[in-house]
């Protein structure tokens, strides 16, 4: 049983891209979906899958790398709310990661979103991680 799921999800991305893997899949939950399609709309991540099954499916996802270089897109995953300290941003307060170069992670009433999402929608929520 693992206490802190998203704190796993972020961990075996990160454990793929410093293994230089193509692809990692992870246990599926809704949150897990929601996290991995704002990966793909802000670039992070190359492609995803959503497998059912009838337990509680699997997400694969395809990580993206510079061609040239073999460096990830992804340099760093960081958690920021965890279950036993919950960080929350209003919609003033809200995080800027690398001066926009990166994106936050947030858990708001409308959705999963992105830090700029947020602000566009100007709506606050729980910080769940930095992306960078």
């Amino acid at each position: 049983m693992v206490t802190d799921p998203i704190a796993d999800y972020l961990t075996r991305i990160r454990n793929a891209v410093k293994a230089n893997h193509r692809i990692v899949e992870i246990p599926a939950s809704n949150l897990k979906k929601e996290m991995t399609k704002v990966l793909h709309n802000k670039g992070y991540i190359r492609n995803y899958k959503f497998e059912e099954d009838n337990k509680q499916g699997a997400i694969k996802i395809a990580l993206k790398y510079n061609p040239k270089t073999k460096q990830s897109a992804i340099t760093s995953l960081e958690r920021v709310s965890t279950p036993g300290l919950r960080k929350y941003a209003d919609a003033e307060t809200l995080p800027r990661v690398l001066n926009g170069l990166g994106i936050a992670i947030m858990s708001t009433s409308k959705g999963v979103l992105s830090d700029k999402e947020a602000r566009k929608e100007h709506i606050g929520g729980e910080v769940l991680c930095y992306v960078y």
